[in-house]
Parts: structure tokens; C-alpha cells; sequence
């Protein structure tokens, strides 16, 4: 139907999707809607590598931990509205027909980003336009997961188009916090982040400018941004198909740091080169993880990017990592970024990089009226702009609000030609160069950097309308290529993380007062956000998987031993308890 027709279409198949998906969940056995059991709880509290020997040796059955994760993701949905394709009928089959058993997650339940293709279900990314147009074969990423032994039991939520750090739509309506409801849980892998927090196993999301990161730090799980190439992406969809400036790359998520190290280094062993062309043959590195969590470490910190200051929550957050690392023997030093490479310049180049078809590919996908994310829609008013009046909206920003670095970002974001697409780049390859040089120069030598996964704690929903730019802390190691991991510390907390006055003239004070950073403070409020968790970055090189885990298992030892001087208390964060 053509346009503006297609209105109805997309509120037809919405209505639809949702029926279908309530019936799903609505006829699933009793089993499936009782109260977790003993067995259930240990099950879920079992680490992989165990749970694995065990079905190897038969002495646990992979339709009982099925039916275990079948209960975490219905009462998951009921709370947070996670789920967008409930795999469960299908996956019982699966475990007795197509799943190999002896493989290295023999019966261990996955719940994969609704972007991966399964046969027999649509991947809609969130768009109407893509329900009902299930796939006939599972996708290289899928295959492979059945060959290791996994079982796919859910696909989760996202947000539509894939930019955000929210997880709504509107196919399937908002994923909310797993901690405090009128919170995201992230994105764009906020689905994946709900359910691994109320006791989901391992999981896959994808990574553009920190997608399955943000939804780690605000949800309270692990998660692992590898390098381009060492993870599968083919049989992944995406809603900027052919966009290669800053690659989406597809990730592990866990619970527990044990699983996600566990679940890369079974992925990799697959050898995923065989499923997939566009992955590396590189085998793990099992030394590498070993050394980086025995040796004394030598840390760089990164405070700030520059652009946002931390939120005090955050700030905690690091300082709690920082003090509970040097009180281990690590050394811990503030970095000084290249000057001609700094966080900044990354943001600016990489915005540009990401949106230079000027935001038409993911908007293509909407039907008429079909809402979009408020986030993406800013981006897509600033690109279309026509030429003249962006200049002027950006010499108002520059000269009568004084704003720097927002005029800056205002001025070059729109639709670029092929030329000047090559010209960025090159610009995108003399960063990274830059930052090459500067890591092996002898003052900096760092192991890895520690520094905030973002600027605030889990935003309120809608949040994204005033802090779409508020994605520097991750998008920067997206454009370098660097692996980054995240892991939880503690929570936000009512008193010690209260701004000291209004938003506006803390960040006056710290110099950072501009639309970027008061478009993501505007939103802090301790009281309000008061138990959702914070959470740090782990950075390494690029393809330094293997260190990374093993420098984020260094952390959380720090942190499990740390006890502040001052109070006695430990910094470390608690899993949710399971009900």
C-alpha cells in the first residue's frame, strides 16, 4: 500500500504481532508459569562450564534447563516487556533434534537480539514492515550456536532503528529497567540486558557506538565489545545494511563475568571463520587471558571525554574501581589523550562516519506515521536541514549560545557524497594511527584504560530526545576498533550521589556547560534513580578479547576485596534476587 495509506498496514501488523506474541506466552504449559523451584534456582545460579559437564555426562537433562530458562524469560517479560519472539515450543524440539549435545554449551539456553535470523520468525528490528516475513533457514550466527550445543529460546528488544540507548518501538511497545521501571534498560540491546539481569544465562547483541555495553552498565550485567572480524556477524540484520564507517560488530552478554568469559571462548573455538567469511581464524589465546589477570596491571584512567563530565554516580563508580585497584598493587595514572585524536574530534568524526547517507537508510524502513526513536528523529531533523539554514542554525550555536562543540557537530551532520565520504575515511584512518603511536609511546605503555561506560546511570524513558549525543565514553572505541568490556560496581545511591546544586550550574562550574552535557544531566536525579546500577569500562587494544576478560577478572577481584577506609563498605554489586 502506498503512501500515506500504508498507516494502516503498520497498525494492523502491530495489533497483530502483539496478539500473536501474548498468545505464545498464553498457551505455553503450566510448568512454564509456576514459581521457580530449588532445582530451578540452582540450575540458574550454575555456572556454564558446569551446567555443560554435567549434560555431557547426563546427569542433568537439557529440557530441564530449557524449561528453567522458559520460566526466567516469562516472568523477565511480565516485568520488563523484554521479549519479542518467544522461541520455546520450537526450542524443545530443537534440543532433541538439531542440537548437538557434546558441543562446548551443550544445553545452555541463549537469548539473542531480535536482529538474528531463526528460521521460522521474522526479525523485524522493531519495524512492522518486517513482521510476518519469517525466514525458512537459520543464519550462520544461529547454525553455529546449534552446532556449540546452544539453544536459542528468545529473541529480545530493541529500538527501532538501532540508534539509541533506549529499547522501545512501536511493533512491540518499551523495554523497561529490570531495577526501576521508568528507567531503560539500554540499547540497543536493552532486551538482552532485562532478561540476562533477572536471570537469563548468555546472550548476543550487536555494538555500533555501545549497544551492548550501555545496556550492560544499565541493566547491571557483563558484556564484550570485540574487535571487527573476531566475532560472526553474518546472518544479523541491521537497519543501516552497507554502512561500513564505524561496522556494527555482534558481541557476547552474560550474568556473570565466569559465563561471558566461558561463552567466548566457546564461540571462538567453534572456529567461526568456517560459518562465517568475514571473521578473522584467530584461535583463543588462552596464555594472554591468563597473564592479564596474575600480573600487576599498569592502568590508564580516563576521568572524563572531555565533552560530558560524569555524573556523580558515576564518578563513585570509578573512583570506588580506581581506589580498589591501587589498593590490590595495580598502578593507576589519568591519560592524556593525543591532542590531535581526542575524544571529541573521535565524536565528531565518528557522528558523521555513522549518519553519512544523512539518517535515509533507517528511516526507509517506517511506514507512514510509524513512530520512530526520539533520538533518531533529532538526528534526522539536524540532517535534513537544508544547507543554508543548518550554517545559520550553527552560527547561532557557535556565536550567540557560545556553544562550541555542539555547533560543530551541527554544522558537519548531514548527507555526505562519495567524495567527501572517502575524505572522512581517511580522517577515520589517521585517527586510529594516532592512537596507535600514542599507546606505544613509552609514557603511556597502559595495559588498558578504565574509564565510564557513560556520562549517567540508566536515563528515563524518552531520555534520548535531549541525550542522543551522550554516547562518547563508548563510540569512541568503536571508531578506534578497540575491544571494550563493562562490568557492574554498585548502584546509584540517594545521598552520596545527590548533585551538590541545580544541574545547570554544577556543570557551569565544572566548565562543561553546553547542549551535549545538559542534555544528559538534565535528567539526573539520585532519589529518582537511587538502585540502578553503575558499572565501568574495561578498553584494550584492538583484538585483545582475551586480555580484556582477563583484566576484567583483575578488577572485580580488586572490587571484591576492596573495603572503602573510611566506612568498611565493599563497592561490589549484587545480583538481583530471583523471586
Amino acid at each position: 500500500m502506498l503512501p500515506p495509506f500504508d498507516y494502516f498496514t503498520y497498525r494492523r501488523l502491530r495489533d497483530y504481532k502483539r496478539r500473536e506474541r501474548a498468545a505464545r506466552f498464553a498457551s505455553l504449559p503450566a510448568e512454564y508459569h509456576a514459581p521457580f523451584t530449588a532445582i530451578d534456582k540452582v540450575i540458574i545460579n550454575k555456572p556454564i562450564q558446569e551446567l555443560v559437564d554435567e549434560v555431557h555426562a547426563e546427569s542433568v537433562s537439557p529440557l530441564d534447563v530449557l524449561r528453567t530458562y522458559g520460566k526466567v524469560a516469562v516472568k523477565a517479560h511480565e516485568k520488563t516487556n523484554c521479549v519479542t519472539e518467544l522461541l520455546l515450543p520450537e526450542a524443545e524440539s530443537w534440543v532433541q533434534s538439531e542440537v548437538n549435545l557434546q558441543g562446548p554449551l551443550a544445553g545452555i539456553p541463549v537469548s539473542l537480539k531480535d536482529s538474528l535470523q531463526i528460521k521460522g520468525f521474522d526479525t523485524t528490528l522493531g519495524y512492522t514492515k518486517y513482521a510476518c516475513k519469517p525466514y525458512k533457514e537459520d543464519g550462520p550466527m544461529t547454525k553455529l550456536l546449534k552446532d556449540a550445543g546452544a539453544v536459542p529460546y528468545a529473541k529480545t528488544a530493541l529500538p527501532v532503528t538501532l540508534l539509541s540507548f533506549e529499547s522501545a518501538n512501536a511493533l512491540w511497545g518499551p523495554c523497561l529497567n529490570p531495577h526501576v521501571p521508568d528507567y531503560s534498560p539500554g540499547g540497543s540491546t536493552g532486551g538482552e540486558g532485562a532478561l540476562l539481569a533477572l536471570g537469563g544465562r548468555i546472550g548476543i547483541g550487536s555494538d555500533v557506538a555501545g549497544s551492548v555495553r550501555v545496556p550492560a552498565a544499565w541493566s547491571g550485567i557483563y558484556s564484550l565489545r570485540c574487535s571487527t572480524g573476531r566475532w560472526p556477524k553474518v546472518g544479523v540484520h541491521t537497519s543501516m545494511a552497507g554502512q561500513e564507517g564505524i561496522p556494527s560488530v555482534f558481541s557476547p552478554m552474560a550474568r556473570t563475568l565466569n559465563d561471558l568469559t566461558y561463552f567466548t571462548k566457546a564461540i571462538v573455538g567453534m572456529e567461526p571463520w568456517k560459518y562465517d567469511y568475514t571473521v578473522h581464524p584467530i584461535h583463543w589465546r588462552e596464555k594472554e587471558e591468563e597473564e592479564a589477570q596474575t600480573k600487576k596491571l599498569r592502568i590508564g584512567l580516563m576521568t572524563s571525554d572531555g565533552v560530558i563530565p560524569p555524573t556523580p554516580a558515576i564518578a563513585r563508580a570509578l573512583s570506588t574501581t580506581t581506589a580498589a585497584l591501587v589498593a590490590a598493587g595495580h598502578t593507576v595514572s589519568e591519560i592524556k589523550p593525543p591532542v590531535t585524536a581526542d575524544p571529541f574530534t573521535g565524536l565528531h568524526l565518528a557522528s558523521q562516519l555513522l549518519n553519512s547517507d544523512g539518517c535515509v537508510t533507517f528511516n526507509s524502513h517506517l511506514h507512514s506515521f510509524e513512530p520512530s526513536d526520539p533520538g533518531a528523529d533529532q538526528l534526522t531533523r539536524i540532517s535534513n536541514l537544508p544547507r543554508p539554514l543548518r550554517y545559520l542554525y550553527y552560527l547561532w550555536v557557535r556565536y550567540i549560545r557560545r556553544d562550541v562543540q555542539w555547533a560543530k557537530l551541527i554544522r558537519t551532520f548531514g548527507p555526505k557524497s562519495a567524495a567527501e565520504l572517502w575524505k572522512l575515511t581517511a580522517q577515520r584512518e589517521s585517527f586510529r594511527a594516532t592512537w596507535h603511536a600514542w599507546w606505544d609511546g613509552a609514557t603511556q605503555q597502559y595495559d588498558f584504560i578504565l574509564c565510564p561506560v557513560n556520562a549517567t546511570p540508566a536515563l528515563p524513558h524518552k531520555a534520548m530526545h535531549d541525550a542522543v549525543s551522550s554516547c562518547g565514553y563508548t563510540f569512541l572505541w568503536n571508531l578506534l576498533d578497540y575491544t571494550a568490556g563493562v562490568l557492574p560496581v554498585s548502584h546509584v545511591d540517594a545521598k552520596k550521589d545527590a548533585l551538590p546544586g541545580p544541574y545547570k550550574k554544577v556543570l557551569k562550574q565544572l566548565g562543561a556547560d553546553g547542549a551535549l552535557s545538559r542534555g544528559a544531566w538534565k535528567h539526573y536525579d539520585a532519589t529518582k534513580m537511587a538502585g540502578l546500577p553503575t558499572a565501568v569500562q574495561v578498553v584494550g587494544r584492538r583484538w585483545q578479547e582475551e586480555k580484556v576478560l582477563g583484566y576484567m577478572v583483575a578488577v572485580e577481584a580488586a572490587l571484591d576485596q576492596y573495603q572503602d577506609p573510611l566506612t568498611g563498605e565493599g563497592g561490589r554489586y549484587p545480583l538481583i534476587e530471583l523471586d
